[in-house]
């Protein structure tokens, strides 16, 4: 019943497979197998695609439940002796990834040894569910995320910097409304469109900006703010270093950008699995109250929030 609800989610017995860690011919032997014992033919089969039939379609959703009840047992059995084991799957911002969560889960895979944690990384807003992701660590949530649980992890605040060899040639602005005059580094994935928002005290604004370059992926905007080529819209999590030793410099310190957050998002079931619950609790003890990346800022007086 497991292998048919992965090879109905993946719409194919190869991809099934390699989840499962089981070759083709044997997934098709079991789902063969099943239909036999049903006495209905669960699958379409065809050289490009799998899909379901009637039977299967009706079949599905009785399956996957009791597919899911079977792992909530297991993992009951695994909370109760204290040993995480298995595949754990998750999803998160390259950027973040690559700076922050990779070693935050090298060291975690350390204390559980009998796990086999997988991180895909990727900007896009995927959903979990959909994607067979045990957790997800996105910036905010996903729109319209019915069917997941979401907690705060981290913040994630944008800040406005720029080389210290561009602002010798081009001048610091001293008001948002000078950055049309600037070149402007886009960061896609923290702002709609090309408006930046900026906000101090009760004062507000929004700057339509021109940007001269743009990336949805922050590291490469980083990169391109240290070689002098405008200013960033980045994020403190990456840019901290550099703008505490000097690479990089504030722009417009006094104004606030919208503040974010990294959150996990993980499909909505009464029994969270325990090896999810463990990593989501390791991740708020590295993250939180202030992450490492924050605080430097703010004993460096880099701060504004």
């Amino acid at each position: 019943m497991e292998i048919f609800v992965e090879v109905a989610r993946l719409r194919s017995f190869s991809a099934a497979g390699r989840q499962l860690g089981l070759s083709r011919a044997l997934v098709s032997k079991h789902i063969q197998q099943l239909e036999q014992n049903l006495g209905a033919r669960l699958l379409h089969r065809s050289t490009r695609e799998v899909s379901l039939t009637d039977s299967g379609q009706a079949f599905l959703q009785p399956c996957s439940a009791s597919v899911e009840h079977a792992r909530q047992a297991r993992a009951a059995i695994g909370y109760d002796s204290n040993i995480l084991q298995g595949s754990l799957r998750l999803q998160a911002p390259s950027s973040f990834g690559t700076e922050w969560l990779a070693d935050a889960l090298a060291r975690f895979a350390l204390q559980h040894p009998q796990l086999q944690p997988s991180l895909h990384l990727d900007d896009q807003l995927l959903d979990p569910v959909r994607y067979g992701f045990d957790l997800s660590i996105r910036v905010g949530g996903i729109p319209d995320s019915h069917g997941l649980h979401m907690r705060t992890i981290a913040p994630c605040r944008g800040v406005l910097c720029a080389s210290p060899a561009y602002l010798e040639q081009h001048g610091m602005p001293q008001h948002p409304a000078e950055l049309s005059a600037h070149r402007c580094l886009h960061f896609q994935h923290l702002t709609q469109g090309v408006q930046w928002e900026f906000q101090r005290g009760e004062e507000r604004l929004s700057v339509e900006i021109q940007p001269a370059f743009s990336a949805n992926n922050g590291k490469v905007l980083h990169q391109a703010a240290l070689l002098g080529v405008g200013i960033a819209y980045n994020t403190s999590f990456l840019a901290w270093r550099d703008l505490c030793e000097g690479r990089l410099l504030p722009v417009l310190a006094d104004w606030q950008l919208p503040l974010n957050y990294f959150t996990a998002l993980y499909p909505a079931t009464r029994y969270v699995s325990p090896k999810v619950r463990a990593l989501i609790d390791y991740l708020l003890a590295q993250y939180q109250p202030e992450p490492a990346w924050d605080k430097a800022l703010r004993e460096a007086g880099l701060s504004s929030q």
